[in-house]
């Protein structure tokens, strides 16, 4: 068989400009849409956006998921780590990691190099516990844990005076 290398280049650019686009729709997504992503830029300045892949039932198809944080989680394959400021879309790359048997598609000379990812992979094996370690300006575990609680209390509230306002609504429809 034999290979247009000019189609394959341009077939290899729209994937990339494909899943790029992706990723970015669901950073975006998070950081916009998201109520939790919403509830905690109410509450600080900035937000961590924790995405991994992760394989749906059928055992082929991959979803990202995309989770908000006040505080930086572990470093680990198969996964992206941004911090965002908070209302805005201001965004810094923590690290772009792939699983580990991908790593080597990754190499210098390689049609799928990537400056970002070999920069996190090399930060994984030689600097793990420097990239884990909280920014200055990051908030406590104490501070983090009671913004998560007050938002999740409000957000308990919110459904049961949703489900109230559901709920007399059907009454007055019953009643009339």
């Amino acid at each position: 068989m034999k290979i247009n290398r000019l189609e394959a280049h341009d077939r290899l650019l729209h994937f990339k400009k494909d899943q790029e686009a992706n990723i970015v729709q669901g950073f975006n997504d998070c950081l916009f849409k998201n109520p939790l992503s919403l509830a905690l830029q109410e509450r600080s300045d900035y937000i961590y956006i924790f995405a991994h892949p992760r394989t749906h039932d059928d055992g082929v198809t991959k979803r990202m998921l995309f989770q908000p944080r006040l505080r930086k989680p572990s470093m680990q394959t198969n996964s992206y780590l941004v911090r965002a400021k908070s209302h805005s879309d201001i965004v810094d790359i923590c690290w772009m990691l792939p699983p580990r048997e991908m790593w080597d598609t990754y190499k210098k000379g390689n049609v799928t190099e990537n400056e970002v990812v070999l920069w996190s992979i090399d930060q994984f094996l030689n600097n793990r516990t420097i990239m884990e370690m909280a920014d200055p300006k990051d908030l406590t575990e104490e501070q983090s844990k009671n913004i998560y609680l007050a938002i999740a209390k409000e957000m308990d509230e919110e459904k049961r005076n949703k489900e109230i306002k559901q709920g007399i609504s059907v009454v007055a429809s019953v009643v009339s």
